[in-house]
């Protein structure tokens, strides 16, 4: 009995297996199934792209596939696991442009995803004309869900509420801007400063209002003085704060830094602002040269004036300044003669040829006649034009 009840277990055990091992190979049949993506891609000028890469992400397990278009813009990807959901992407010089979500191809003939950025751009267009019109269009919305027509009504309040704060700040701006050239600096201090409230960000507001602060500490003494260039002083940091590479600023700085006694950091912004601005690096070190003047630091000076004109020889401002810091360095010997450092009669003589009726002219010939050099007759100004020869009269035969 034992024995025939053992058989009949291992019957049943037998026949108890056979489903499960039919139901494994029906899974592994399921899946080694595969299906496929094609399509066409056309640019925005409605002609085939070429030589582009679509990419294809499986989105439900990871998986990852590419294909690039034909000559003919079209383009293939077969043995994609199936079932699966994907999302298909056009790439266009390693740009993202556009995106079909949610894919799902079938078993059967391979699933059309097609891309045409032309017609994108006309609907791109009708959007941006709807946004800044301020309203869509019908034909237009005909062709939105629910969703996309709530994003786009979102998307157009935000641009006005964003166009009517640029109007704001425009206006302010420009009011400042009017005000700081008709040299109301307190107007234009106000208009700045409310531009500021409402875009910190912007650079040139925070120059325009060193400017104004610098104009009110020129036409006030004292207190008042000290606290508007303070004020300068901030305006300036917070500009070169966002846009650390702009030679003005910091030229406009030094300068202002120079006016209030602080030569050493004034010579550090002109430097600077030299650095940053090779080509113009000769009026960076002059205006250093009269940084040190107005201290009273006459070598450092010179350097600062020689460097000037080693940038530019036509610099003849440049050549006036240079032959006065060398005139600080000057003796005199026991019987009243100036005796001043090689260099000096030359400089001046320089400035006289660039500039013969320059603003300096006289003071240039006074310093060449006070050191017993001789000055030039001969200086013409350069830039007057020079007459042409008188016509020959034609003569006619008899």
């Amino acid at each position: 009995m034992f024995a025939t009840q053992y058989a009949i277990t291992r019957k049943m055990m037998r026949s108890a297996f056979v489903p499960v091992a039919g139901l494994i190979l029906f899974s592994a049949l399921s899946f080694g199934q595969t299906t496929s993506i094609e399509g066409d891609v056309k640019g925005e000028d409605g002609q085939p792209l070429r030589g582009v890469w679509v990419k294809i992400d499986r989105t439900d397990i990871k998986g990852a596939y590419k294909v690039k278009t034909d000559k003919k813009g079209h383009y293939f990807h077969a043995g994609l696991p199936f079932p699966g959901t994907y999302n298909v992407s056009l790439e266009v010089e390693e740009k993202i442009v556009d995106t079909v979500s949610n894919v799902k191809p079938g078993m059967g003939d391979p699933k059309p995803v097609n891309f045409d950025m032309s017609a994108k751009k006309q609907q791109q267009q009708a959007l941006q004309a709807a946004v800044d019109k301020g309203q869509v269009p019908a034909e237009v919305e005909r062709g939105m869900s629910a969703a996309d027509k709530a994003k786009l009504e979102k998307t157009i309040k935000e641009r006005q509420a964003q166009m009517s704060k640029n109007k704001a700040l425009n206006d302010a701006f420009n009011a400042g801007r009017d005000a700081l050239n008709a040299k109301d600096y307190q107007t234009a201090l106000d208009k700045f400063k409310a531009a500021a409230e409402m875009d910190p960000k912007q650079h040139v507001i925070w120059g325009n209002m060193a400017d104004a602060y610098t104009g009110l500490a020129s036409k006030t003494t004292g207190d008042e003085q000290a606290k508007n260039n303070d004020g300068a002083v901030d305006a300036y940091k917070k500009a070169l704060e966002l846009k650390a590479d702009d030679p003005a600023y910091h030229n406009n700085y030094g300068l202002l830094l120079a006016r209030m006694k602080k030569f050493d950091d004034a010579q550090t912004e002109l430097k600077t602002a030299a650095a940053l601005d090779p080509p113009n690096a000769g009026k960076y070190f002059f205006n250093l040269g009269a940084v040190f003047v107005n201290g009273g630091n006459y070598g450092p000076a010179e350097e600062a004036f020689k460097q000037a004109i080693t940038i530019d020889p036509t610099y003849a401002d440049a050549h006036y300044q240079y032959g006065v810091a060398l005139m600080a360095k000057a003796t005199t010997t026991a019987d009243g003669k100036v005796v001043p450092p090689p260099g000096t009669a030359e400089a001046f003589q320089k400035y006289l040829e660039l500039k013969p009726d320059g603003k300096d002219a006289e003071a240039a010939k006074g310093m060449l006649a006070a050191i017993g050099s001789g000055v030039q007759t001969n200086y013409q100004n350069p830039d007057a034009k020079k007459k042409p020869p008188p016509a020959k009269k034609k003569t006619t035969g008899q």
